[in-house]
């Protein structure tokens, strides 16, 4: 997946199985996921995208077809716009998606989705200049400090503009009228107008006095903004002629939609996002064991079914008027304990594969994202998944004792995060957090060690023989399949859509990568048999002891040498291990020769296997991993 072709590739792919653009109504991305709202829907959808390589699994919820792609998603969501002109329609097969829950949840998943990362830089940017300060603390008042403060709190201060510009593109409203209403919201204009008033000054507009709400850092004034703005839009779009409605249209709705937001939609937006906020607080204050109990052992269940980006509004809301939250607090804990449940499961397990997954999902999890812990492996063997709850209710509860509060706002909270709750006024929030990050990451290893991860309820599938092919002679083990192919050559390594050759580059001989030689021998990679060499002795063909069948093929068009500069040192029958020496070559003279040296390294019966994993390297050595073969 590290080339744009798999990109678009799989975009196609995912297009097709859901039956092409007719049968889309919206599509959105968040962290992870491509959503999709589909007309009509069935089990075949879900099965055939789900087959996809490049995805991780397909989650039905919210009324959208969640597609759970991983950190490549924002690349696919990009191919898949890029093939498609999907328009939003309000037919009956919509509506019948549209319960409010659904739409509230889709709407604030493509809303906040697209800018949380730049969010989350600014929350690390924030915990930096915290820890420095700490270690540094006549850094604060140096100019450089205030640079970067600013810096930081800038996503945060025009964040209803953020909120316009995607809302815009969800609500489908022309996007520079909606940033120029929210840029009027966080005029500082209307910020001295609106001290003013809270000052006791009064300000009326046609009769009307004004609130003091101010809308720097809010997230519902503008989006509710946007929301309406798409009606009145449509409105002024459909009355005015084509000749005066490019200036007329912006006019209007702008003149209505400012003082509409002023006078309504900003007070009591932010009334009921306070009020919900409140909510939480009480609930936290007076019942705090169940409050993180919910949070602790649930938020990842949450996060399974897509309706996560639901709290976003209470958690802005909570730092906007207290400058603090502890949701984020236990949050985090939360995070954390799905990723200690997969490092126990890579401590535990003694298959490779699960091994090197496990390992891959708690890297990405150190950076706040779950999704693949949970689907890669927790959600898998089941058990893991079911410790991480609990232990990240244990790990709140403690943490519950000591006040934790966030002091900055985390956009992907997790372990980078936990310094967003250090303040000096409240020295036991960062202590508690510690503690209840510390159980969240050490409880599940332990448990995992003791009670293992459930390796026993799928040892039967991992023993059951696997016929390849339909030769009854072969049969190997699921863990066999999960195989590395070795680099054959050391070289550079080049996209297999990129090899001058439309035979390779289509994928028509089946899908792989290339290397550019820069040395001049091809090993086995695999341990296997030789099932083909040629008379031009520029391929070769090997079938490993798994199943995997493997073209080698030295060049471009190089059959024309009829052998020349090469030299094969293997027969057809031949039995080999991995680095054993196949052929030497002489690249230069082939070069003179007018051929490029290009090698494309070739699964043809990949349709047997799940999912190819090309390695990222620019270059490769004899007996590195090329590919990685799942079943």
């Amino acid at each position: 997946m590290s080339k744009v072709r798999n990109y678009q590739q799989l975009a196609s792919d995912i297009l097709e199985a859901v039956g092409g653009e007719e049968n889309i109504v919206n599509v959105a991305r968040c962290a992870t996921r491509l959503r999709l709202v589909l007309k009509r829907s069935n089990p075949e959808f879900k099965r055939k995208v789900s087959e996809l390589t490049g995805v991780i699994t397909v989650v039905e919820n919210g009324g959208q077809f969640q597609v759970v792609i991983g950190q490549h998603v924002g690349e696919v969501y990009d191919a898949f716009t890029s093939i498609t002109s999907v328009e939003d329609t309000t037919d009956a097969s919509v509506q019948e998606k549209g319960a409010i829950l659904n739409r509230v949840i889709a709407t604030m998943s493509a809303v906040f989705a697209p800018f949380i990362y730049i969010l989350a830089a600014a929350g690390i940017l924030q915990g930096t200049l915290i820890l420095i300060n700490l270690a540094f603390p006549a850094f604060e008042k140096t100019g450089t400090y205030e640079v970067f403060s600013f810096i930081s709190w800038a996503p945060f201060t025009f964040l209803p503009i953020f909120i316009a510009l995607t809302a815009a593109k969800h609500f489908k409203v022309n996007i520079y009228i909606a940033l120029a209403c929210a840029m009027a919201l966080v005029s500082p204009t209307w910020t001295e107008m609106a001290g003013n008033i809270a000052n006791g000054e009064t300000v009326r507009f046609f009769g009307i006095p004004l609130s003091e709400t101010v809308y720097t850092s809010t997230v519902l004034p503008p989006l509710f903004l946007v929301w309406a703005l798409s009606y009145v839009e449509r409105f002024f779009n459909k009355i005015f002629p084509d000749v005066i409605k490019s200036l007329f249209v912006p006019l209007c709705c702008i003149v209505i939609m400012v003082p509409l937001t002023i006078l309504v939609i900003g007070p009591l937006s932010t009334l009921f996002a306070n009020g919900v906020a409140d909510g939480y607080n009480y609930l936290a204050e007076n019942l705090p064991i169940l409050a993180v109990i919910i949070i602790g052992a649930f938020w990842q269940v949450f996060v399974i079914f897509g309706v996560h980006w639901g709290i976003t509004p209470v958690i802005l809301a909570n730092f906007d008027n207290y400058g603090r939250d502890s949701f984020q607090s236990y949050q985090t804990i939360a995070v954390i304990a799905q990723v200690g449940s997969v490092l126990g499961v890579f401590l535990k397990s003694k298959m490779q594969e699960t091994k090197k997954v496990a390992l891959s999902a708690g890297i990405t999890g150190i950076f706040g994202i779950t999704e693949p812990s949970i689907y890669g492996i927790n959600l898998r063997f089941k058990k893991p998944f079911i410790i991480g709850c609990i232990s990240g209710a244990i790990g709140a509860v403690v943490a519950s004792f000591f006040n934790p509060y966030y002091y900055v706002y985390a956009g992907l909270p997790g372990p980078l995060t936990i310094v967003n709750s250090i303040n000096s006024h409240n020295p036991s929030s960062f202590i508690g957090v510690c503690i209840g990050v510390a159980i969240a990451i050490i409880l599940p290893i332990v448990l995992i060690q003791i009670f293992g991860y459930g390796e026993d309820s799928v040892k039967q599938a991992d023993i059951e023989p696997v016929k390849l092919n339909n030769d009854a002679h072969t049969t190997v083990t699921q863990n066999e399949l999960e195989s590395v192919i070795q680099a054959p050559l050391t070289g550079d390594v080049i996209a297999l859509s990129d090899v001058a050759d439309p035979v390779f580059s289509s994928g028509a001989m089946g899908e792989g990568i290339a290397i550019a030689p820069t040395q001049n021998e091809v090993v086995s990679p695999v341990d296997g048999s030789i099932v083909m060499t040629t008379p031009s002795k520029h391929a070769i063909g090997i079938r490993s002891n798994t199943g995997i069948e493997i073209l080698i093929h030295v060049g471009m068009d190089t059959v024309q040498l009829n052998g020349e500069h090469f030299e094969l040192l293997v027969h057809d029958g031949d039995t080999v291990t991995a680095g054993q020496s196949l052929l030497r070559f002489d690249a230069e003279a082939i070069k003179e020769a007018g051929y490029s040296t290009a090698t494309p390294v070739i699964i043809t019966n990949h349709a047997d296997f799940n999912e190819l994993i090309l390695t990222t390297h620019t270059s490769v050595q004899h007996g590195e991993t090329l590919i990685e073969v799942i079943k």
